[in-house]
């Protein structure tokens, strides 16, 4: 797992929208070496990122609740 994405379940108030978003772009960055999307790239990347991050909110949706929070901050909550 990159150790650049957080645990999103849990989060009191929950993940938004522009969180799980974050953690797809950086999965995505993960899984396909492309860092700084070209030209070429910038499409299929941003149609990944979309989909990554529609998959992630639904689990998240799905999932129980967590009787922990969990042990990190996500980046856009860190100050």
């Amino acid at each position: 797992m990159c150790r650049n994405i957080t645990t999103l379940r849990g989060l009191e108030p929950p993940a938004t929208a522009d969180e799980v978003t974050a953690a797809a772009r950086q999965y995505a960055r993960k899984v396909s070496g492309v860092q700084a999307p070209s030209e070429r790239t910038a499409e299929p990347f941003e149609r990944a990122v979309t989909r990554i991050a529609e998959a992630t909110a639904d689990l998240l949706a799905e999932l129980p609740p967590r009787r922990q929070a969990p042990t990190t901050v996500p980046p856009l909550r860190r100050r």
